[in-house]
């Protein structure tokens, strides 16, 4: 479907028609749903070369950062949060508490903290939360298995298993017998 949109996009200039803001919004909001994200950063970059810079408000900012941390891409969120505070769009409590929330179930409370203090240090009246780490980026150290000697009858048992399996694999199997009713 993004791919349909990104065609569309660019047979629209032979049909005599230039995109308006809305369609750069939507498609860019698209490109980030299907995690295109160069492309979408591309988009951003002809809205603003189009003359629409000023359809990039803090609402649109939003929503692609809510799009990038719907498909955990907290990083890139990051980003876009960066180059919207440099083109002077100051971020609401919702942005900052998506983005420190989001931060914080990476297990990246560090960065969560310094985004928390920096909320407070702008006046945005977020509130100290607790969050659970998501398992899935928690790492987990890996215990180091000691080499422990076997002793003589452990040696002898596994030797013995071993063997058994080995004379077993050139027994034939017997097939499983068939019942007619």
């Amino acid at each position: 479907m993004t791919e349909d949109a990104m065609k569309l996009f660019r047979e629209m200039s032979q049909w005599g028609c230039s995109p308006g803001a809305e369609t750069y919004l939507v498609l860019i909001r698209s490109l980030y749903q299907a995690a295109r994200l160069s492309e979408g950063d591309e988009m951003i970059g002809f809205l603003r070369s189009a003359g629409f810079s000023d359809s990039l408000n803090r609402k649109a900012y939003y929503g692609f950062i809510k799009i990038l941390c719907g498909i955990e891409r907290v990083d890139h969120a990051m980003k876009i949060f960066r180059m919207m505070k440099g083109y002077g769009h100051a971020p609401g409590i919702k942005t900052y508490d998506l983005l420190i929330s989001k931060l914080a179930v990476h297990n990246q409370g560090e960065r969560a903290n310094a985004l928390f203090k920096e909320a407070v240090a702008r006046g945005v009246p977020v509130s100290p939360n607790v969050y659970k780490v998501d398992p899935r980026y928690v790492k987990v150290k890996k215990k180091k298995e000691e080499n422990k000697r076997e002793t003589l009858p452990e040696k002898m048992a596994r030797k013995r298993r071993r063997l058994k399996k080995l004379r077993l694999s050139f027994v034939k199997k017997p097939k499983p017998a068939r019942r007619f009713i």
